[in-house]
């Protein structure tokens, strides 16, 4: 099935552990090899990241696990601050 990169923006972001991470905002290519390097994370869950001294949040598209009607990415421990379990 073939889907546009379009169809990504907007989509809601979540770890296998089911902590919401953020929308998708937009996508970064690797043009020389065809293929989609990251996606940039809007809305991010500020329990889990503080952004306020950086310049945003890529997620490598090597961790997202499925793209359907979310993104489903690899919950990698340690990367998240917050102490969210997904029970919320």
């Amino acid at each position: 099935m073939e889907n546009q990169i379009t169809d990504l923006f907007g989509l809601q972001i979540y770890t296998d552990k089911g902590m919401f991470v953020g929308e998708v905002e937009d996508v970064v290519i690797d043009v020389d090899n065809k293929k989609i390097e990251s996606i940039v994370v809007g809305k991010v869950n500020e329990e889990l990241f503080d952004l306020r001294n950086s310049k945003g949040l890529k997620i490598p598209y090597r961790i997202i696990s499925a793209i359907d009607d979310i993104v489903l990415i690899r919950h990698l421990q340690g990367a998240f601050s917050g102490s969210g379990s997904g029970d919320e």
